[in-house]
């Protein structure tokens, strides 16, 4: 206990206030997903390896404890559920293709270097657990020593439920960490591979140094691509197909996509519906006034987005309109109804009450609980007389297996979500103790002997009713909506339909193309599974049913215009791309004819089109601008560390014309040190060999098929 006591730095707060549980999904809920799919329980495949969705989800649930866990909730959104399933997923494909590579070099992590790891700890991962010295904030081996001793050796159902439900959650939160770990330390160990087999030289160094540092002052003569229409250049389908054939692999997909058009309805608020919502919040406010209203029950009852705290907060923590009536606002009365635009609410609120309370309250406690309230109020008031005759307070907490030690409560701690009940009043009692005044808090089936030591930063703070009513829609205009929705999608159920009938029916028809599945939402709109789902399993030119989705207020009809399968993009998709390169490729050609024989700058200003410019300070390591072009050309930079000076070069095709280039000088800035250059280059040496995880996995033939489940 005193090791969990250690850890838990915000005293009663992370137990009490936050209410820290287990938090693996419920079993059932996961296994729902996989009902419809008996027949194929796999999520995907990493080089050959299927992966199922029970071990995958075991994965999630995991990840979501640790999720929680450190950030001390018990809910996650649905965007952070998305966000922790792409996460497990990415790591899990980094983790097998690392496991297959580092077999083949024999790379392991040894329970030996994972205690050096630990004993030293400095390792990113560790400097974000709990196990912290407190005085240095650095990771303390001892402190995780001394957690995992207990939580080998004590009987959990012996211990309250909270301290129980922590000792798990934190053994269960150590593990990740731990595994996490040595996953870490096997791709630092590959990465270094790596980059040392590309390991910088004194050659080498130089020839960097030099690209940085060696600049020249340039003249130069371009005519821009733009000079020649388009139409002037004739290209055939087998010059198209010869430059496919050589940037084939540009157009490779590791993944089936597919093209659609869709029609994406949102419903929003009727005049009506806004009428309704005034009517509603000026009743409410009536209601408010009354002086005997259980205000919390009743604020709720209202449907109001700012529930109410039973907590004074500063005032800062009210939505921003609410907070900047608060200066003028009378204690006891209710505010006229106004309608914010911000947010698109009506309002109304009544300060309940108005104090000066401090923001930081430093305090130390002794959590009491015996085997029945009765007991547990009797210990409670002897350890409380006994430290107002004198006892010290740490040693007393030492005692009962406790460390007593200090902790700050601060507003952002409880500011963030209505405070209600027992955690209100642990809260209200330690911002209205005096300092060093002692207390015996009685929350039931707890006690707390709470002692203040100090009490900072004083201020006004407020405990506000709000009535806050966001506009939306009524039942009756959804049902509006979705009618001729449903109607215009029964009657255009062909591609050819949609495309045209939509805009006259006052429906947009949008078109994406390269939709994958792995994006787990059509269009940005949450709760388009069941679409995603439908996009994957329809055939070219399907139209899929209506939708309903987002927050219950979108409606959406999709059709499949392309299916792209994984492998190289058909010729006819990348054709007007490749026309483009090729038309370019050809009007490079033609310019370059016609600059061949120029032997100054001055000569090439007799040709049509030409455009001159000075540009200085031009480097290998960098693209150059020319602002007559309007084009980036890295290639300028490497002509030009070639050059001689005041010698005009032969025609060079760049990006965006052809150009000449005489070079009129050359310096170098800096002195050379090969020391410091190797570092440079072996920087980026490092660099690279992080990214290289990109080619390992693009040989690894991924197939991420979790659309089918989650």
């Amino acid at each position: 206990m005193a090791t969990l006591q250690k850890i838990r730095s915000k005293g009663p707060l992370l137990v009490i206030i936050i209410g820290l549980a287990l938090f693996a999904f419920v079993a059932g809920d996961a296994w729902k997903a996989l009902q419809p799919h008996t027949g194929k329980q796999d999520v995907g495949e990493i080089n050959g390896e299927t992966i199922s969705a029970q071990d995958y989800q075991k994965l999630v649930d995991e990840y979501t404890e640790v999720y929680k866990f450190t950030r001390q909730t018990n809910a996650i959104s649905d965007e952070e559920l998305t966000q922790i399933k792409d996460e497990v997923w990415n790591s899990l494909v980094t983790t097998k293709i690392l496991e297959k590579e580092a077999a083949k070099l024999g790379l392991q992590v040894t329970d030996a270097e994972m205690r050096t790891v630990l004993a030293e700890g400095t390792h990113q991962l560790l400097q974000q657990t709990p196990f912290r010295n407190p005085q240095t904030g650095r990771f303390d081996v001892d402190l995780l020593k001394n957690f995992l001793n207990e939580a080998a050796t004590i009987d959990l159902t012996q211990l309250p439920q909270q301290y129980a439900e922590y000792y798990q959650s934190m053994s269960n939160y150590w593990n990740f960490i731990e595994k996490t770990l040595r996953q870490s330390l096997l791709m630092e160990k590959y990465q270094a591979i790596v980059a040392n087999s590309m390991i910088s030289n004194p050659v080498s160094a130089q020839d960097a140094y030099n690209g940085s540092n060696n600049s020249m002052n340039l003249l130069i003569a371009a005519i821009p691509y733009t000079s020649v229409a388009d139409s002037t250049v004739k290209v055939s389908d087998s010059e198209l197909k010869d430059l496919y054939n050589e940037k084939k692999e540009m157009y490779k997909q590791y993944a089936e996509s597919r093209d659609i058009k869709y029609i994406d309805v949102l419903v929003t608020a009727s005049q009506e519906d806004r009428n309704q919502i005034e009517k509603e919040v000026e009743e409410y406010a009536s209601q408010l006034s009354a002086d005997d209203l259980e205000v919390a029950p009743f604020i709720r009852s209202t449907g109001s987005a700012t529930l109410y705290s039973e907590v004074p907060v500063k005032s800062s923590a009210y939505p921003r309109d609410i907070a900047s009536r608060l200066d003028t606002a009378k204690v006891g009365q209710v505010s006229a109804l106004y309608y914010n635009r911000a947010d698109d609410s009506f309002n109304a609120f009544k300060v309940i009450a108005k104090t000066n309370e401090p923001d930081s309250v430093q305090y130390r406690v002794i959590q009491v609980m015996a085997n029945d309230e009765a007991a547990t109020n009797t210990l409670a008031d002897s350890i409380y007389n006994a430290i107002k005759g004198g006892a010290d307070f740490v040693e007393l907490a030492k005692k009962y297996g406790q460390e007593g030690q200090d902790t700050w409560i601060y507003g952002a701690q409880y500011e963030t979500a209505p405070v209600e009940a027992e955690n209100a009043q642990l809260v209200n009692t330690l911002n209205n103790m005096a300092k060093n005044e002692v207390k015996n808090l009685d929350l039931g089936q707890v006690n707390l002997i709470l002692q203040v030591l100090d009490r900072k930063a004083m201020t006004d703070k407020y405990q506000v009713a709000v009535i806050k009513r966001i506009v939306d829609f009524s039942k009756e205009t959804y049902n509006k909506a979705y009618n001729k929705f449903s109607q215009f999608v029964a009657a255009n159920n062909s591609l050819e339909e949609l495309e045209a009938n939509a805009e006259e029916n006052g429906y947009r028809l949008l078109e994406r193309k390269n939709f994958y599945s792995n994006e787990h939402n059509v269009s940005n709109i949450s709760g388009t599974r069941e679409a995603l789902k439908w996009i994957f399993e329809a055939e070219k030119g399907d139209v899929s049913p209506l939708y309903e989705c987002g927050e219950n207020n979108h409606m959406l009809v999709v059709a499949v215009t392309d299916v792209n399968e994984e492998g190289y993009m058909p010729f006819e998709k990348v054709k007007e791309q490749l026309k483009a390169e090729a038309i370019r490729n050809k009007k490079a050609e033609a310019l370059m004819a016609q600059m061949k024989d120029i032997k100054s700058i001055n000569d090439a200003k007799s040709i049509a089109n030409v455009v001159t410019d000075t540009i200085k300070h031009v480097t290998f390591a960098a693209p150059t601008y020319v602002s007559v072009t309007r084009g980036s050309e890295p290639v300028l930079g490497a002509y030009a560390s070639l050059a001689e000076v005041n010698k005009v070069s032969a025609p060079i095709k760049g990006n965006a014309g052809v150009y000449i280039i005489q070079v009129l000088d050359k310096e170098t800035t800096g002195n050379f040190n090969a020391a410091t250059e190797e570092g440079k280059q072996n920087a980026v040496a490092a660099r690279a060999a992080s990214r290289f995880m990109n080619d390992l996995y693009m040989n690894a033939n991924v197939k991420d098929e979790r659309y089918l489940f989650f």
